[in-house]
């Protein structure tokens, strides 16, 4: 049975079959989140990967071989910036998970780590951010029910955590 799980952890231990980097449109190695994983994977490695993909829309989702790191894959999903909240931000950062999680079925992968999409330098307001997160996991759980897949979310802090727990319980209450 899948499930959704928010583990303090870093996302570069995670032991799942694909990690999802919270990726730039130009799919270069940033910071934050973005740049522990380049560190973690071989930065030259994976930089060479994603200049042969070269751009990855908004709201959309490629993958790349994980190199060095415990999972399979690298799925880079690109977030919106928040603008405010009126430019597609909810729609796009709904299709960004949503696309990590039909390219990782694709992959045949049963587990999924995830970082918070948009939430770091992107600057999406941290509540909404987790409401659009935790509503397209269940929506991916739900139009797929015979396909089993462990959810992770790799937070840091304590307060993106129970921001995140919070969502949860009253997502599936």
């Amino acid at each position: 049975m899948s499930k959704i799980e928010i583990k303090k952890i870093n996302i570069i231990e995670s032991q799942t079959d694909c990690i999802v980097n919270a990726a730039n449109n130009g799919l270069f190695q940033g910071g934050g989140v973005c740049g522990a994983i380049f560190r973690a994977a071989g930065a030259a490695e994976l930089t060479r990967a994603c200049n042969e993909i070269g751009h990855c829309d908004t709201g959309k989702a490629v993958v790349t071989p994980a190199f060095r790191l415990p999972a399979k894959y690298i799925i880079h999903a690109v977030g919106p910036r928040w603008r405010g909240g009126h430019e597609g931000e909810p729609d796009r950062l709904y299709e960004a998970y949503t696309n990590s999680l039909e390219l990782a079925m694709k992959l045949d992968c049963h587990s999924i780590t995830f970082p918070l999409i948009s939430a770091g330098i992107f600057g999406y307001p941290l509540k909404p951010a987790w409401r659009q997160a935790i509503r397209a996991c269940d929506s991916f759980i739900h139009r797929y029910p015979d396909y089993e897949i462990d959810i992770i979310f790799a937070v840091l802090e304590d307060r993106i955590l129970e921001a995140g727990q919070q969502t949860m319980e009253i997502l599936h209450a």
